[in-house]
């Protein structure tokens, strides 16, 4: 006879059976989102269905490790249904306040030497998060996570935009991996990846019309290493896989080591019927605490950076001088001096330029290589920040001189080692009052909650490459409708846009060619959110381009209260709403290479008149006032590659 034992708890019926599959299922709040665990011959799996339509089919959790294998010969014990309320506020984020409701399951499991297994699942109206707690029967003080057996199995018709993971020591002076790949457009589950080792986060996938799938991880410190997704099966699964060997120079273990009992991070799915819930979606900071106190008041702004399109040859004391009076013109809150200002400005005299930038009320961020030794990146001031004498010896000359924030590149790999170097360097600056930009780097994994001083971080094929590369600028417009709904969804993105030079060089003369209209690049600072936004503006452009140009870059926030999905898609269009207080901002861009008309719905400016940053047919930024109708749409046109900001009076 079998033995059925039914608990109730939060208006849940959970089924707990040693033969009957399904042991656990729970809701959303909102009852849309249905979350099922099942135990099958001692293996445990998931599944999720979305308004009665399957998203993720059987898909496997599990850890192998030192103290036993939690992936198989498991036995459910219990399962326990809690409701979760929270409230918090953030300070530099596309939101300002959340109200976090989700409902909890605890499952409980044990393994054949009586050690435990928690998963824990948090469902909200939007999204999916788990993790595991493992506990020792023998009261073991420590445990190393070998394998991951956590899995993702989508619908066999999903297809996929998605970033390949990249070969260790590769790319330019072997500093990859570094989350600075193209996506995959639509493509079939179960092609290979560009280097045969699987992807990194955040990932999605289309559901054809049911939806769509974004999957990612929050909540990874120093305790633990950065993961990816494997290669994908034929059938459409992707597993959690740990760094490869040979990140960092081979420095450091490729698993994780914790104390017990042990707690991993949070692995995260947002999906929906629209991309809305992604675009929209906190759960990176819905599942974090911060880990300590701000020792100051960060200030978030806009920043001039000669580099960007100057390049190394602007790193000197004149033209720098050049970029802090750009900035003070233009209201910007600091400028960002690049590699080799030890070299070509020195120590001495850049404490005479943060005095002359603090008097045009201008702060000064510099620039640092995180090496160490495990890349071949030259790039000077290094060996400044991988250790923590030289990098609290530098933070204090730092403080002292007046500098408020760095950006630090180069780190090339995600293993625990690694993301113990990214915490430090946190921890310390907070102590001198440094805010930190990281660049050539992980993804930020809850970060703007967890660090007060963490500012934004690259992590994507960033705005350098349209210095670099014609056909990265021939994309520009085409990643406008990607980067929103991916990378730039789960945390900050140092991108670094608006572009207002034709040609990408300091005269003009050379370079790479912007066929992407102004509108669509003063779109750009708004449809990417980062706390401190690095512009690509040049000196040049305070001449040439007209006041309402100039006068809605003096504006626009960077950080935000409201941030919502208005439209649009990956390689069609991109419409989202920002607000700061009052005002609302909404920046669309066209990836496409023909002109189009775009009905947009704005209930939150209905009836209102609002600024209009359009296209006119030579490609410069237009100016009108439009009138938003009653019932809150408005129809706009745009050129090719085209752009519009709409922001209120």
């Amino acid at each position: 006879m079998k033995s059925v034992k039914f608990v109730l708890s939060i208006g849940c019926l959970i089924f707990a059976n040693a033969i009957q599959a399904q042991v656990a299922e729970i809701k959303s709040p909102d009852q849309k989102i249905q979350l099922q665990v099942h135990e099958n011959n001692g293996k445990v799996s998931y599944d999720i269905h979305y308004a009665e339509a399957q998203f993720l089919e059987d898909s496997p959790l599990g850890l192998k490790t030192s103290l036993g294998d939690f992936s198989s010969q498991l036995k459910f014990i219990s399962a326990e249904v809690n409701t979760i309320e929270n409230s918090y506020d953030l300070d530099r984020a596309k939101v300002s306040h959340v109200d976090y409701k989700a409902t909890e399951l605890v499952s409980k499991f044990i393994n054949e030497h009586q050690d435990t297994l928690f998963v824990y699942f948090r469902v909200s109206n939007r999204d999916v998060a788990y993790s595991y707690t493992l506990k020792s029967k023998a009261g073991r003080s420590n445990v190393k996570i070998f394998e991951e057996a956590s899995g993702f199995n989508l619908p066999d018709y999903a297809t996929t935009y998605i970033t390949p993971q990249a070969l260790p020591m590769t790319g330019w002076m072997e500093t990859k991996p570094s989350y600075e790949e193209e996506y995959t457009l639509g493509e079939k589950l179960g092609e290979p990846s560009t280097y045969g080792v699987g992807y990194t986060f955040p990932a999605l996938f289309k559901l054809g019309e049911k939806g769509w799938v974004l999957i990612s991880e929050t909540g990874v410190d120093g305790g633990y290493p950065g993961s990816r997704l494997s290669e994908s099966t034929q059938d459409g699964v992707f597993t959690v896989e740990f760094p490869q060997e040979g990140e960092n120079n081979s420095i450091g273990d490729a698993f994780a080591a914790m104390a017990m009992p042990a707690k991993t991070p949070w692995r995260t799915i947002t999906l929906g019927e629209s991309l809305k819930p992604i675009v929209e979606s906190t759960v990176a900071f819905d599942l974090v605490e911060p880990k300590y106190k701000p020792t100051i008041d960060y200030k978030m702004g806009r920043a001039a950076w000669s580099w960007i399109v100057w390049q190394d040859n602007s790193i000197n004391y004149d033209d720098q001088i050049k970029y802090i009076d750009m900035a003070s013109s233009l209201g910007f809150e600091y400028v960002l001096i690049d590699n080799w200002w030890d070299n070509n400005i020195g120590h001495k005299r850049m404490e005479k330029l943060v005095k002359y930038a603090r008097s045009k009320n201008v702060e000064v961020l510099l620039w640092y290589n995180s090496n160490g030794y495990w890349n071949e990146a030259p790039q000077t001031p290094q060996d400044k920040m991988n250790t923590s004498i030289a990098r609290k010896k530098e933070m204090e000359w730092l403080q002292k001189i007046g500098v408020k924030g760095l950006k630090i590149d180069f780190f090339g790999g995600d293993k625990q080692t690694t993301m113990k170097l990214y915490e430090d360097i946190l921890t310390d600056a907070n102590d001198y009052g440094l805010g930190i930009t990281f660049h050539g780097c992980t993804l930020p994994r809850g970060w703007q909650k967890m660090y007060p001083n963490y500012v934004t971080s690259e992590a994507v094929l960033a705005s350098e490459n349209l210095i670099f590369r014609q056909d990265a600028l021939d994309k520009h417009a085409l990643n406008s409708t990607i980067l929103p709904f991916i990378r730039n969804a789960v945390g900050a993105m140092d991108f670094a846009p608006v572009f207002l030079n034709q040609k990408m060089s300091r005269e003009q003369k050379n370079g790479t060619i912007r066929s992407t209209t102004d509108a669509f690049e003063l779109a750009t600072s708004v449809l990417y959110f980062s706390p401190i936004q690095h512009f690509g503006l040049t000196p040049n452009n305070l001449e040439e381009q007209p006041d309402h140009v100039l006068d809605f870059i003096k504006e626009v926030p960077t950080v935000w209260d409201e941030t919502i999905y208005i439209g649009g898609e990956p390689e069609d269009y991109c419409a989202l709403a920002r607000r700061k207080g009052d005002r609302w901002y909404v920046a669309v861009s066209n990836a496409t290479k023909e002109q189009r008309k775009i009905a947009l719905e704005l209930p939150m400016l209905a009836g209102k008149e609002v600024k209009h940053l359009y296209d006119n047919k030579d490609q410069t930024a237009g100016y009108k006032t439009s009138k938003i109708k009653s019932n809150g749409t408005l129809e706009i046109e745009l050129l090719p590659e085209g752009g519009a900001v709409l922001y209120e009076l």
